[in-house]
């Protein structure tokens, strides 16, 4: 999973230029005070925020695996169902900017811990949800506690963990990411197999209450961080900024799409395999998600992809390979279909990658509060995904979901090619200028 593009996106400071005092005091602080590996609390602190990743996905996307159970027990279509899913993503999408903010005065370590607590505590009632109505309140709020997490995770580790050691502590925690949201799916399909979705649930509430004890339990106190008073005009000022440059949203236009895909795609998925000519049980829709792991090595590759081809050539070749993806997936045959969602797994984080990491690269000011919005526009494509893509099954199957997936790709390439013309004809400018002036292009 392409959690490093994901989770690049969670530092976050309240003033837009200069950074948060906070941020700047750890910036100057000794190097050598910092944490690295053979130091004090350095492995304790790398296994405290492996288990915050891991509890955070588990329990954000803990109901996927398990729609088609829960469609069947509350008597309720996908689309309604799908709600239980969009709800934690769209209360994340909204509540990771404020509390990024939040995290600046009252610490990142306590803004994780409270964070992870009432997410937990939440967990462990969203089994007893009586209706569906109250499922998807559970959830919504679930999700919105949930974006303390990553709102606070990456500046921790940017203010305690020395440089050298920074890219393998940032590893760690995406690997925790990873696993959390591929284990939980599996887990609860496997336990929703053998006692049903409720108990599937509190299986994956359990898990995550023994994560949150251990990460409280090993994380060192801050050293490095400084309380900054939150600006909210400030906040706003810089914001306001960035959804103004044309550049910066495309970019979070394009991981939107991309995640509106792959979002619709994995929350309808598990209705059609469960259904005839697959009747895939339960436990096996479940194991479906190893797919997950296809775009670990996806997403890492995009490096080499975009220094092959461009930023937007790999744009290119990841709608491309969602594209095809989409369409084999069409087959009714289980081995045509893995072969689709691999495709699929594959182009999407590939896209997600090399969009997420351009929006650092193109704000000039307040990099933390640009990739904080382009996460949250990912989280909300994951919502709108979800739920149109199980709105498009119910009207017309898992045609109508490949074709909605077709028009987000199509969107993003649209996109894609809009900002290709856009160069060429800045580039056709600028050697037009050097002409005239008489410069040599």
């Amino acid at each position: 999973m392409d959690a490093s593009a994901v989770m690049s996106t969670n530092v976050m400071s309240t003033n837009s230029d200069p950074p948060a005092p906070s941020a700047s005091d750890a910036a100057n602080a000794p190097v050598l005070e910092r944490m690295r590996p053979g130091r004090p609390g350095y492995s304790r602190m790398r296994l405290a925020l492996f288990t915050a990743g891991l509890a955070t996905f588990a329990l954000l996307y803990s109901t996927q695996a398990l729609l088609p159970a829960i469609s069947d027990d509350l008597r309720v279509q996908a689309d309604q169902a799908s709600w239980s899913v969009s709800a934690s993503t769209f209360g994340l999408a909204l509540a990771v900017i404020p509390l990024s903010a939040l995290s600046e005065r009252f610490g990142r370590r306590a803004m994780m811990t409270v964070s992870l607590t009432v997410a937990v505590a939440l967990a462990l009632l969203v089994p007893f949800a009586p209706d569906l109505g109250w499922l998807i309140a559970l959830r919504a709020v679930q999700g919105a506690a949930l974006a303390g997490i990553p709102a606070s995770a990456m500046a921790y580790l940017s203010e305690e963990v020395h440089p050298k050691a920074l890219v393998g502590t940032i590893g760690l925690f995406v690997a925790g990411n990873s696993v959390g949201g591929m284990s939980g799916r599996i887990l609860t399909g496997w336990v929703a197999d053998a006692w049903g979705w409720r108990v599937a649930l509190a299986a994956v509430g359990v898990m995550a209450v023994v994560c949150a004890v251990a990460f409280r339990m090993l994380l060192p106190r801050p050293r490095h961080f400084t309380p900054a008073e939150v600006s909210p005009r400030a906040l706003a000022r810089t914001l306001a900024g960035h959804l103004s440059d044309p550049l910066l949203c495309r970019l979070y236009a394009i991981g939107a799409l991309f995640m509106t895909v792959f979002g619709g795609v994995y929350t309808v998925i598990g209705y059609r395999l469960v259904a005839q000519p697959f009747g895939l049980s339960q436990s096996l829709i479940g194991s479906i998600f190893l797919i997950y792991l296809v775009g670990t090595f996806s997403s890492a590759a995009t490096g080499k992809l975009v220094g092959r081809l461009g930023r937007r050539g790999a744009l290119y070749a990841a709608v491309s390979t969602t594209a095809a993806g989409l369409l084999l997936s069409l087959l009714n045959s289980i081995p045509a279909v893995l072969a689709g969602l691999v495709l699929i797994t594959a182009g999407f984080f590939a896209g997600h990658a090399a969009a997420s990491s351009a929006v650092s690269r193109t704000a000039k000011t307040g990099r933390a509060q640009a990739a904080a919005l382009y996460q949250a526009s990912y989280y909300i494509g994951s919502s709108v995904g979800g739920a149109l893509g199980a709105l498009a099954f119910h009207a017309a199957g898992w045609g109508g979901t490949v074709a909605m997936g077709l028009v987000a790709v199509v969107g993003a390439a649209g996109i894609t090619l809009y900002a290709t013309r856009q160069a060429r004809a800045e580039r056709r400018a600028e050697v037009a200028r050097r002409e005239l002036c008489g410069v040599p292009s």
